[in-house]
């Protein structure tokens, strides 16, 4: 198995262990603002989104330096492939939900673990290819993602991506 091959399993693997950990963290620091800013503070899909977001930009950042020299382009496809599980996240869910009526738990978990397949198959599929190039416009989208997912925790604007559904 190759090292880009091997790097995305252990990612895709780590990102669901620690992206389903993650959905509990905030409630197990007893509500710490702090710790809602990184976590998931109530059962929006904005706020399920960070399960895919910070263990996989974490994993970007400690893991990715150790391919950088064999994938110069490990960097913006990992970027990429956030951006890919993030955006599909929200438009599954009301896809799905805007057909039925109502969420499913199991559907929710595996449309999680559906996001971070696509999104490792596109850190794969882009890293292998070096088809990106160095995009400063990935990394500063991954910046203001970072920001909103904070702010937008604090301050949730009164949109429904930002309400817990019923």
């Amino acid at each position: 198995m190759n090292t880009l091959k091997r790097f995305c399993i252990i990612g895709t693997i780590f990102t669901i262990i620690a992206g389903t950990i993650s959905h509990f963290v905030y409630e197990w620091s007893g509500n710490n603002f702090l710790v809602g800013l990184f976590f998931p503070v109530n059962e929006s899909t904005w706020e399920h989104m960070k399960l895919l977001f910070f263990p996989m930009f974490s994993y970007a950042l400690i893991a990715g330096k150790k391919m950088e020299e064999e994938y110069p382009c490990i960097y913006n496809a990992m970027f990429l492939g956030i951006l890919v599980g993030l955006v599909l996240i929200p438009t599954v869910f009301y896809t799905y939900t805007g057909i039925l009526g109502f969420n499913v738990d199991w559907v929710n978990i595996a449309l999680y673990v559906i996001s971070v397949l696509a999104a490792y198959y596109t850190v794969h599929r882009v890293a292998k290819k070096c088809t990106i190039g160095d995009s400063k416009i990935l990394r500063y989208a991954m910046y203001a993602l970072l920001l909103a997912f904070m702010i937008f925790s604090a301050y949730p604007p009164k949109l429904g991506i930002f309400v817990s559904p019923v």
